[in-house]
């Protein structure tokens, strides 16, 4: 079996920080597999996006990472920003890791591990929002904060339920936000609580879309906006559809696109896969259909 060439970037501080116990059983399976290892701690944010920057075209066969969403993220604006096309392949390590759950790939770190050394290689979508890139979701408003403001500790005891404490915690301080979506064939203007452009499915571990509605590789987004109702009594019917995946009530919007452009948003604060961006006066997601080659089981 001839030698290949692996990269491995780790966040030590992802999740509950399980890898360092399992690095060496992790490295031991990629051994196996037929591949020399080269391991990469993440030092800070946007770390592994300054490694893989450096990367030329054929250095690793196989890049992985493990992590949470934000340090796969990072990666791929790495692979994205310099247009290399190796495979990637991941270990969630994180909290939510939400991108993964839609992909079949386990939480077991070993059991990811091995499924990337017997997986198939697959294309799929990702996002650029402005200059920066995602591979998930770009979002605004309610919930969608808790996902940079819940302290890391906190996420590492508590887990998935601190985006949900944090998300709480925000209830009260939610405001409408005035906004223009501009797309091909379409223009909605209004005042919002919630909005998600993604290629997921799921959205903060509360907003989850039906199998039948959500391809990860055919070029479009999914996108969901919630409106501002007139009186507070038609709130809770709008949670109601979200949690029961039913998209169509009053004062949801929700279709497909490959490219919108979002006006009058300079001060309305997004995230990308989990990480806080700015906005600004007007910004164009696009999808860049098979951009990336991935692993899965």
């Amino acid at each position: 079996m001839s030698e290949k060439r692996l990269l491995l970037i780790v966040n030590p501080c992802s999740g509950r920080a399980k890898m360092r116990t399992e690095l060496l059983k992790v490295v031991e399976i990629f051994s196996l597999g037929g591949y020399s290892v080269t391991v990469y701690p993440t030092k800070a944010r946007g770390d592994a996006t300054e490694r893989v920057s450096l990367l030329s075209q054929d250095e690793y066969n196989l890049i992985v990472v493990c992590g949470g969403d934000g340090t796969l993220n990072e990666t791929i604006t790495g692979l994205m920003q310099t247009g290399i096309n190796c495979p990637l392949g991941y270990i969630p390590s994180g909290t939510l890791n939400e991108w993964s759950s839609g992909l079949g790939i386990s939480r077991d770190i070993e059991s990811a591990a091995r499924d990337i050394v017997n997986g198939r290689e697959i294309s799929l979508d990702i996002g650029k929002f402005g200059d920066k890139y995602f591979s998930y979701t770009a979002s605004f408003g309610a919930f969608t904060s808790a996902s940079y403001t819940a302290p890391q500790d906190v996420k590492n005891v508590l887990g998935q339920a601190a985006y949900f404490f944090e998300g709480i915690k925000s209830l009260g301080n939610i405001k409408p936000i005035s906004l223009k979506f501009s797309c091909k064939d379409k223009e909605i203007e209004g005042e919002f609580l919630f909005g998600a452009i993604s290629n997921s499915m799921s959205v903060g571990g509360i907003v989850k879309f039906d199998e039948s509605v959500v391809k990860l590789n055919d070029g479009l987004f999914e996108v969901l906006l919630i409106r501002k109702p007139d009186n507070v009594l038609k709130l809770q019917p709008l949670i109601d559809g979200i949690l029961r995946q039913e998209l169509d009530r009053e004062g949801m919007e929700f279709f497909h696109t490959d490219e919108i452009t979002v006006l009058g948003g300079k001060e309305v604060p997004w995230t990308l896969d989990g990480e806080y961006a700015e906005g600004d006066d007007s910004v164009k997601i696009t999808n860049i259909n098979n951009a990336i080659s991935f692993i899965v089981p």
